[in-house]
């Protein structure tokens, strides 16, 4: 068996790199080989190595195949800012066309399942009119949706499916991530939600101080996306 998925979220900050780790861990734990994939990341820290990507660091620590820092994250930005805009400043060309291929290699490795994490939300532009997303088509990877629980994330959730699905992607599940736990009627959002998306919910995770793979692998149910593959 060999499954891949690209992860995307409704917005930025809302847990992407936390559900893909958990989801690596729970692969992991049922005998699984894993890998992982994050094309571009902002936020970088120079190292003696070149910059790091907090984010694609852990992503790494949960990939059983031997990789790479470069093979994870082969395009890295030290402004915490857009991708593209990081890009600009550095003269760096960044289109699906530079990203592809180290994905794929990735993609190549043939583990049992590889997550191939986004930046931000499904739209995040790249070079020229192409975005984060049109690198999801190019691979035609089924796609996790993670949903940051807040006020606004059923527009938010609902908006990001129908343009998955409209890029002519499926949907293979959602998470739900808590990120602000105050907010107002959560299981009658999450109700509605379910009811909205095609997909199922394959894991709803409460607020948690510093979670470790550990922790969120026990809230995903990885069964519901193998099922499908």
């Amino acid at each position: 068996m060999s499954a891949a998925f690209f992860v995307t979220g409704t917005d930025t900050e809302i847990g992407k790199t936390t559900i893909a780790v958990g989801l690596l861990h729970a692969a992991h734990k049922q005998g699984l080989s894993t890998a992982a994939a994050k094309p571009v990341a902002s936020g970088c820290e120079p190292t003696a190595n070149g910059l790091r990507n907090e984010d694609a660091m852990a992503l790494l620590g949960q990939c059983s195949l031997e990789l790479s820092y470069d093979e994870i994250n082969p395009v890295a930005f030290a402004p915490a800012i857009a991708p593209h805009l990081a890009a600009r400043e550095v003269g760096v060309q960044l289109n699906v066309a530079s990203l592809l291929s180290p994905v794929q290699a990735v993609l190549s490795k043939n583990a049992d399942f590889t997550i191939v994490e986004g930046a931000g939300g499904w739209r995040v532009p790249l070079e020229g009119q192409e975005t984060l997303a049109d690198l999801a088509i190019a691979l035609k990877l089924p796609v996790i949706m993670v949903v940051g629980v807040r006020l606004g994330c059923i527009n938010q959730a609902l908006l990001t499916a129908e343009a998955i699905q409209r890029d002519g992607l499926v949907l293979a599940g959602w998470v739900a991530n808590v990120v602000d736990p105050e907010t107002s009627r959560i299981k009658e959002n999450l109700a509605t939600l379910a009811e909205r998306l095609s997909a199922p919910c394959i894991g709803y995770l409460p607020r948690l101080v510093r979670p470790t793979p550990e922790d969120v692998s026990g809230y995903l149910d990885l069964s519901l996306l193998l099922d499908k593959v």
